[in-house]
């Protein structure tokens, strides 16, 4: 994957479980969406964030989870955006 635009973000170490999961991923090879770095630099701007991802991908809907995954999978190809 290309660096981010803004490398401090990247570069930041960070803490907390989405700095975990970061190092996870770097160590087993796996390319890190770079929205993650986003939230684990500044995890007090971007909690609300994910809640809120959580809340639209597995609350309340007409639709079944998996069927919102693939509606965000297909999204995401189309985008050329690692799901």
């Amino acid at each position: 994957m290309k660096p981010m635009y803004l490398q401090d973000v990247e570069a930041h170490k960070g803490a907390g479980p989405r700095a975990e999961t970061i190092e996870r991923m770097r160590a087993a090879g796996v390319p890190v969406p770079q929205i993650m770095h986003l939230f684990a630099y500044k995890p007090e701007r971007t909690d609300h964030l994910a809640a809120f991802t959580q809340g639209v991908m597995r609350g309340p809907s007409p639709l079944s989870a998996g069927q919102r995954e693939l509606i965000a999978a297909l999204t995401s190809t189309l985008n050329k955006c690692l799901f």
